[in-house]
């Protein structure tokens, strides 16, 4: 049994792939996952910038009708946080300090702040490694 401190999760691109294309090496586990928040009513918590990511990766590498799905049934029981420029700016810190020697893009930034200052440092559906990297609490 999977442990959700506090009944909360912030969901990664990495994360929502890999629950949505059967051939990714992380498509069982994220399904186990999934279904562990389901049973225990973890509320899942994201970003319009993991969405916007997550829609595109799934249209590039996998297929338009996966995209348009995840919109239609994913976002719909998402928790999807709103945030103002002072995350922003917090960000392009994170970013600017850590993308060189991290390799962190710029979306990883924004969710490593917004968990931090917004979500109270709630634990990370991610099978990124750029989010145990920055001291994130990661379920994988």
């Amino acid at each position: 049994m999977i442990e959700f401190p506090g009944q909360r999760a912030f969901c990664d691109t990495s994360f929502f792939f890999a629950s949505l294309y059967p051939k990714d090496v992380n498509y069982n586990r994220a399904g186990e996952i999934l279904k562990e928040a389901h049973d225990q009513e973890i509320s899942l918590w994201t970003t319009w910038d993991i969405i916007s990511e997550t829609a595109t990766l799934l249209l590039y590498r996998f297929h338009y009708k996966a995209a348009i799905r995840f919109l239609d049934e994913m976002k719909t029981v998402l928790n999807i946080i709103r945030y103002d420029d002072s995350v922003r700016e917090e960000a392009e810190r994170v970013f600017r300090l850590f993308s060189r020697a991290k390799n962190l893009s710029y979306c990883d930034a924004i969710s490593f702040v917004v968990v931090k200052s917004l979500l109270n440092d709630i634990p990370c559906l991610s099978f990124d490694e750029d989010f145990s990297g920055l001291g994130l609490t990661v379920i994988r």
